[in-house]
Parts: structure tokens; C-alpha cells; sequence
């Protein structure tokens, strides 16, 4: 069965700049309020956290799966030539890791990572359960929220590899995004085959055009 793709990029943010705050408002997660929480990162946070921590593990979610499922047109990519991020999608299941957040800084980690990650509420907020060689932990991440107007849909890998090879922003290319996840990925024992065999089609591609 061909897979389910969206034809052109949407449009980067919510049409209601109030319905835009009830969202991120509504989707709001309550910390515990006595003891250290945890966040699951599967993208940039693995290499660029950018909060305060105590502890890191390598650790599995089940349930979700990393891919290249959100348009971006400001971080890498802009709205006339979209790059893609990594959305944490259903099925399967995700490697990354888990970083032990202190109790004291709880609060600012979540706006942080709210101005981070739901400038427009692309993702539910929600927790999870990482499985780590140290024991399971319970721990926040960011899970794509389909019906949003960024979600991609299952593009096939062509088109997959096309946009990260345009993709351009502020925090730069979609290239360096993805040659960034799979490095990191390897230095921790990692090997994600689809983002190796990935990487080599954006490279083959950029080599095909230069």
C-alpha cells in the first residue's frame, strides 16, 4: 500500500495567536513537586540539552519511533523552502536519553522547554516510561501531534532527503541536524540503520548536485 504524504509544506504557525496559547495553555504538564523529574530527548536535545541536569542514561521508549515527520521553517528551514525536524511518532520504538532534572530548577527547565519545543504546540507534552540499563524511569518528551498543520504524513524517503538537503534556518542546515543525531547516536553505541542509510542518500544527493 503507497504510504500517506502531504503534497506541499503547511503553514508555520496556528491562524489564532489565542488558540495558539490555549493550546500550549491546555497541554501543559504538572511536575512532581517534592523530587527530580525526568526528560527523554531523541533529537537535538541529545546534543544540545541546553537545561540543567544531574544524571544521563541511555535509555528506550516503546510505543513511539524518531522520524523525519514535522516541516520546519524557522529553526531549518524557512516557509518558502521547508527543512524537517524529528517528531516522535507512533509505532515502533526510540533510543536516546533520559537527563535527571533537579527539583529546584524544575520549573524553568519546563518553560524552557516549552519556548523550545511548542512555539506552535506541534507537540502533546506527555510522560513516558524509558527503559534504562540502571531500571525505568518515568520521564517527559514530546510526542508529534498529528492533526497539526507541520505533520507531515509518511513521506517516502526520496522527498524525505530532498528536504533535508534544502533545509536552512536559524539554527542552520537540516544536513548538520540530521549528521549531528546519527554521530551522537554512534558515540553512545547507537547504530539507527535508517538514519545511517538516510544520511548517505542526503550526502549521495548533495554530491549528485554540486
Amino acid at each position: 500500500m503507497p504510504k500517506r504524504r502531504k503534497a506541499a509544506a503547511p503553514p508555520l504557525e496556528l491562524d489564532d495567536p489565542a488558540e495558539l496559547r490555549r493550546l500550549r495553555a491546555e497541554r501543559c504538564l504538572q511536575l512532581p513537586p517534592d523530587r527530580d523529574f525526568w526528560v527523554f530527548g531523541y533529537g537535538s536535545l541529545m546534543w544540545h540539552p541546553g537545561f540543567p541536569h544531574l544524571e544521563v542514561r541511555v535509555g528506550r521508549i516503546f510505543g513511539f519511533s524518531r522520524r523525519f515527520c514535522i516541516y520546519s521553517h524557522i529553526y531549518r528551514g524557512t516557509l518558502e523552502r521547508p527543512g524537517l525536524v524529528f517528531g516522535l511518532d507512533r509505532g515502533g520504538s526510540c533510543q536516546g536519553l533520559a537527563y535527571r532534572v533537579p527539583r529546584a530548577e524544575g520549573e524553568s527547565v519546563m518553560t524552557y522547554l516549552y519556548d523550545r519545543e511548542m512555539a506552535t504546540a506541534i507537540y502533546f507534552p506527555r510522560w513516558v516510561t524509558v527503559r534504562t540499563a540502571q531500571g525505568a524511569v518515568q520521564a517527559i518528551t514530546f510526542v508529534v501531534d498529528p492533526a497539526h498543520r507541520q505533520y507531515t504524513g509518511h513521506l517516502d524517503t526520496t522527498e524525505i532527503a530532498r528536504l533535508i538537503l534544502q533545509g536552512k534556518g536559524d539554527r542552520g542546515t537540516c544536513h548538520a541536524y540530521l549528521a549531528n543525531t546519527v554521530r551522537h547516536l554512534a558515540a553512545l553505541g547507537i547504530h539507527d540503520r535508517r538514519l545511517e542509510a538516510l544520511l548517505a542518500e542526503v550526502e549521495a544527493l548533495r554530491g549528485a548536485e554540486s
